[in-house]
């Protein structure tokens, strides 16, 4: 969740002018041209239509000696003292499936070091909150998941940075915090990722090591719990390392109802338009939000909006936005969405039989510190490996730059 990030700074797509190398399949609206090449990519061993997690095309959108990633991330405020290899990164169009189960395909980006190892580590980030479809790490090279991605690659490991559903190239809008997509897009990453080092002569270590900053702290402990219990006959969970996540969904959706947390209003929508499209949380748009909004926040949320479009067309308030029940029910959830609610409250509620490791920093006013104590009670009561890192007085933002680091000396430990 970081539209502290987001707002008032447009998205640019800024992708390096290279040579695509993608496969003889062809995909309907991902916007990636499919042509014969001599790439790895393009091996007909990719024709598998019915399998979640294989490879529709392969474009080139990096490749970058060790200097210059040095240079990429000081741009981003990254450390750099961590980079030891250039990197080549590729965003990979892959099958998967949508909240109902059906074929869908999904983008994501994989990067590989320059390095001469044939046996890799793999790193799957996943993104936090993200509005526009252009801003992932796929399709935006300023994108500081791109950056992200960029680093783990840089220091030896394979990395699988999904999209998720309905961002980047894939088809339709995003379905915000669902756990089950959650999980579905990123496995079937880490499979399209491995398909792909298989083509470069490279195989993907089956331990896998797992982080991911705000929306994405949720979805590391999904994923985590998810390859422990056997989604995949290949991949288990190597390490998981969350920063600044929403653990206890609930009450930051209840805080964000009272305008106690920053941009209060931006989150509160996303949320409602999203998960009303999933679970019918209201039966008609006056229901929840205020006129004249009720007549355009629908529309704003479609994935084809930056954050400052959205911004700039919203009070800044919840109360100023959303009806009275809306807010009542939001701050006192029942029935169906208390349900759905309660399965993001307990991402954290089992025992991982790997090291968990949580950042986060006491100066967050968009997912307040509280989140992370809530994650780390639920790991303890479990008999959980666990540990909870306080990164300092830094806004929402800054934490995932200074965590970062820290999170690679984690993997850096990991067996």
């Amino acid at each position: 969740m970081d539209f502290s990030r987001l707002c008032g700074r447009s998205a640019k797509r800024g992708v390096l002018a290279v040579v695509c190398a993608v496969t003889v399949l062809a995909v309907t609206g991902c916007g990636d041209t499919p042509q014969r090449s001599s790439s790895p990519a393009a091996s007909p061993s990719y024709q598998q239509p019915a399998a979640r997690g294989s490879v529709i095309s392969a474009t080139a959108v990096a490749d970058l000696d060790a200097k210059e990633v040095v240079a990429r991330l000081a741009k981003t405020g990254l450390d750099v003292t961590q980079v030891r290899y250039g990197v080549r990164a590729h965003r990979i169009v892959y099958r998967t499936v949508d909240i109902k189960g059906r074929p869908t395909t999904a983008s994501e980006l994989v990067a590989m070091p320059k390095s001469d190892d044939r046996d890799l580590r793999v790193v799957s980030w996943l993104h936090g909150t993200e509005v526009y479809r252009g801003e992932v790490a796929s399709v935006n090279d300023r994108s500081p998941d791109r950056a992200t991605a960029l680093l783990f690659a840089s220091t030896g490991r394979a990395v699988s940075a999904p999209d998720y559903l309905g961002l980047g190239k894939g088809p339709g809008t995003h379905p915000y915090g669902n756990p089950e997509a959650t999980v579905s897009a990123s496995v079937d990453a880490l499979r399209a990722a491995r398909a792909f080092a298989r083509k470069d002569g490279r195989t993907l270590d089956r331990r896998v090591l797992v982080s991911g900053f705000s929306q994405g702290g949720p979805a590391t402990m999904l994923v985590g719990r998810a390859l422990q219990q056997g989604v995949d006959p290949y991949f288990r969970p190597g390490a998981l390392a969350p920063i600044s996540g929403p653990f206890d969904l609930s009450a930051f959706e209840a805080a964000a109802a009272a305008d106690k947390v920053a941009r209060s209003s931006l989150y509160l929508a996303y949320f409602a338009t999203a998960w009303n499209r999933m679970y019918g949380l209201y039966d008609t748009a006056d229901q929840a939000f205020r006129a004249p909004y009720d007549k355009t926040v629908d529309t704003l949320f479609d994935g084809k909006h930056q954050a400052s479009q959205i911004a700039a067309a919203l009070p800044a308030t919840s109360k100023e936005l959303f009806t009275e029940e809306f807010l009542r029910k939001m701050r006192n959830p029942t029935g169906n969405l208390q349900r759905k609610l309660q399965v993001m409250d307990t991402t954290c509620d089992w025992r991982p039989a790997v090291p968990v490791r949580l950042f986060h920093a006491r100066g967050d006013k968009d997912v307040s510190f509280a989140n992370s104590l809530y994650c780390q009670r639920q790991l303890a009561s479990h008999g959980a490996d666990q540990q909870l890192s306080d990164v300092g007085q830094f806004d929402h933002s800054t934490t995932v730059l200074k965590a970062l680091p820290q999170v690679v000396r984690e993997f850096d430990s990991a067996r």
